[in-house]
């Protein structure tokens, strides 16, 4: 006779029907440490001008904060491993580097669709009462995600993962359900050090913290103002994220591009994109060529602003006729950026 499986075991096979690569499970108080450290990461001021990170910390800080009537975690991840080197377009200043999870379609439309799934199939199989869960809200599914033995945070502070490195998007599910896990994931960094050194801001002041200030990602993505001349300088062509610090991940190595969920392949023009291309991006247009796209909700004036930095980075004077016409944007921003573009070049003094 067939050996009866466990929920667990229907949950992880379901999962995986859905496009998941990885699935864990955890009690709701597993990572009792995580609301001490945001307090204190957010004390530091490390969020930027990220008060959304701030404003909810109480139901951040862990899941009873949220939903006090969770009792488990499920943890998934959906690969994301990208076919070549996100690194390999960092010398051809005529085009703008997009980090490698927002080349392909939105994963808070794919992950959550798939969670979505698995939690209808779950409640009509165990019930329970559940809630999903994937990055727009106050859910620290990293620390959560380590808990539930999907890999471990890594120095860099994302999610490392034994069979898929570092690419792996996560989403969580809240249950009343009481689910057994396996244990949390065990740090494999050693000595290892390359993401801190890869970084070209500085933006890890100690292993295992990352400050926002200092982060690509968070001025080319997070804030909406000027970006200061030390971020700029540093930025090179990076026009939306930063892949560096992941990319040099050893664990790398072991992640299959083949495993990656189909609706993260990346899209044509979105892999080299020409910057005198974007540079003559109107709203309009803009909405239309990142329609599906994480990036659309940057705006036309931020991808704009950056383009222009990644411009003047590129020393190319062929972008001049590019970036001249922006000198009279209705945006203030991006006026600033083509005069800083401008100089950069050596195409007047502004």
């Amino acid at each position: 006779m067939a050996q009866h499986k466990s929920i667990e075991d229907r949950i992880r096979a379901k999962a995986a029907e859905l496009g998941f690569a990885a699935c864990g499970f955890a009690r709701a108080d597993a990572a009792p440490r995580t609301g001490e450290r945001l307090r204190q990461w957010l004390a530091d001021g490390c969020h930027g001008s990220m008060m959304w990170m701030e404003g909810r910390a109480d139901q951040r800080a862990s899941p009873a904060g949220l939903w006090p009537d969770v009792r488990s975690i499920i943890a998934l991840g959906m690969s994301y491993a990208p076919t070549v080197d996100p690194l390999a377009l960092a010398e051809q200043g005529d085009v703008g580097r997009i980090s490698v999870y927002a080349q392909g379609a939105d994963y808070h439309d794919v992950v959550k669709k798939a969670l979505k799934a698995l939690g209808r199939w779950l409640f009509a199989e165990a019930g329970g009462e559940l809630k999903v869960f994937v990055d727009t809200a106050p859910v620290m599914e990293k620390p959560l995600s380590e808990a539930a033995g999907l890999g471990w945070q890594g120095k860099h502070t994302n999610l490392v993962s034994r069979d898929h490195g570092s690419w792996l998007f996560l989403g969580a599910i809240y249950t009343t359900l009481e689910l057994t896990g396996e244990g949390a994931g065990r740090d494999r960094c050693g000595s290892c050090d390359a993401c801190q050194r890869a970084c070209p801001t500085d933006a890890f002041p100690a292993p295992y913290r990352i400050d926002a200030r200092r982060c690509i990602s968070y001025w080319t993505i997070e804030h909406a103002g000027p970006i200061p001349d030390a971020i700029a300088d540093a930025m090179g062509n990076r026009i939306y994220g930063c892949d560096d610090c992941l990319a040099v991940c050893p664990w790398n190595k072991f992640a299959q591009s083949a495993a990656a969920n189909r609706a993260f392949r990346p899209r044509a023009e979105l892999v080299a994109p020409p910057l005198a291309e974007l540079l003559a991006l109107d709203d309009a247009t803009f909405r239309q060529v990142f329609a599906g796209s994480p990036i659309k909700r940057i705006g036309r004036n931020r991808m704009v602003r950056n383009c222009l930095i990644a411009a003047g980075n590129s020393r190319d004077r062929a972008l001049t006729p590019s970036i001249t016409p922006l000198l009279d944007d209705p945006d203030p921003v991006v006026r600033d950026a083509a005069a800083w573009a401008l100089a950069r070049i050596g195409g007047g003094a502004f």
